[in-house]
């Protein structure tokens, strides 16, 4: 089943609408460097989630998530003021791992280069174990007999 249409412009509005009022300045000094990464709204646009990123540290992005809490209110009442749907639907932030996700995949295909390189290294100098063409020929029939 396809999304809603009218569900996307509206997250769409949403995640503007944070990510401008984060970069206007929140007067919480745990908020740190925070990216409003998507939001996704409910069919019935009761409830959105909006995932951000946090650059720094694991204490800065406990304190940007407890800044946020702390902040849902505010930034609700904030969408409400800046979308023209009937009721404002609620809020819920998520941290988005795909960074860190994004980082570990790096980390597995460098190994996996890095084995590849050695397997043909290996490969490069291996023979052929037993007689150098293992398959069975026909008999040729002699002449003479």
């Amino acid at each position: 089943m396809g999304e809603n249409p009218r569900a996307r412009k509206l997250a769409d509005r949403i995640q503007e609408v944070i990510a401008k009022r984060i970069e206007r300045g929140m007067r919480d000094p745990r908020l740190g460097f925070v990216t409003i990464t998507d939001v996704r709204v409910t069919g019935d646009l009761q409830h959105a989630s909006v995932f951000y990123t946090v650059y720094g540290s694991d204490e800065e992005r406990a304190d940007s998530a407890a800044a946020l809490e702390a902040a849902k209110g505010m930034l609700r009442s904030e969408v409400g003021k800046n979308i023209t749907a009937r009721l404002t639907p609620s809020l819920e932030f998520i941290h988005d791992a795909l960074p860190e996700n994004a980082k570990h995949l790096d980390e597995l295909l460098a190994k996996a280069r890095e084995r590849d390189s050695s397997i043909e290294a290996l490969k490069s100098t291996a023979t052929y174990a037993g007689d150098p063409d293992p398959y069975v020929k026909p008999r040729v029939a002699d002449d003479d007999e």
